[in-house]
């Protein structure tokens, strides 16, 4: 089993770019199952139904998100329907959605980091009592972890290393290097960047960035209208009958929309 993880898909522009870009990943590198994080999809801030088509029609099978899965409420009432999207599944349990999807025997979990993101349930302890009542039952799990501090991310890599296929992390927007095989099977990078604007402070306009740093005032963040875009993926290759991961490997490009 081939999986591609895409990350972060800023706006338009990256919405266009796994538009342009996924069609041909799928063919050339005989990918089997796509997840995306499509929690920036809509301008930025959170996901809306018609953003949301956009990625699934793009070859998309499951869409994870974050912090921003709230922001459109033009999405709430999709999130209890049969669309492959899911919010965080440490959230409160009385909120609308779920956590975690099995599709074609793929069992695909979202978790929400806590440290510098919010106050959410333990993602450790959600996770093993996920792992506890329906983990046996699937060989392949892919878990998108949307967290800011990598020494998070990276402890839930190997608090899972050998339970799990695969670990992702999304959020920062910047690709790390550190993809790896862990100790016992498990596929693990700290964070597979964004597919967003070359030309911008992690996908947002510079201008609107620096005005927050530098005057310490509140200014709205846009998407950078930049026509270059990165694109930050991995590809991970899974045996069926372990599940283990075998290999995995970043797959990134670039892609001019002008």
């Amino acid at each position: 089993m081939r999986v591609l993880m895409i990350g972060d898909s800023m706006g338009k522009p990256g919405r266009k770019a796994v538009q342009l870009l996924l069609p041909g990943l799928i063919r050339n590198y005989s990918i089997d199952f796509v997840v995306a994080n499509g929690e920036n999809a809509a301008a930025g801030f959170g996901l809306t139904y018609d953003t949301a088509m956009e990625l699934l029609d793009a070859g998309v099978d499951v869409i994870t998100s974050g912090n921003h899965i709230w922001d459109q409420r033009d999405i709430i009432p999709y999130l209890d329907s049969d669309l492959p999207i899911l919010r965080p599944l440490n959230y409160p349990p009385t909120v609308p959605g779920v956590g975690y999807i099995s599709k074609i025997g793929i069992l695909v979990v979202n978790l929400i980091g806590r440290t510098f993101v919010g106050n959410f349930d333990c993602p450790f302890r959600a996770m093993d009592s996920l792992l506890d009542n329906v983990g046996s039952k699937h060989k392949i799990i892919l878990v998108d972890f949307h967290a800011e501090a990598t020494s998070e991310k990276v402890a839930m890599g190997w608090y899972l290393d050998g339970r799990i296929s695969a670990l992702v992390g999304t959020h920062t927007h910047v690709g790390t290097v550190d993809t790896s095989l862990l100790l016992n099977g498990t596929g693990y990078v700290t964070d597979l960047g964004m597919v967003g604007p070359f030309h911008s402070v992690i996908g947002s306009t510079i201008e609107d960035v620096l005005e927050r740093f530098l005057n310490q005032t509140p200014r709205r963040l846009k998407v950078s209208s930049g026509s270059l875009i990165k694109f930050g993926s991995v590809m991970i290759d899974i045996d069926e009958e372990t599940g283990r991961a075998t290999n995995i490997e970043r797959i990134d490009r670039e892609v001019n929309l002008s």
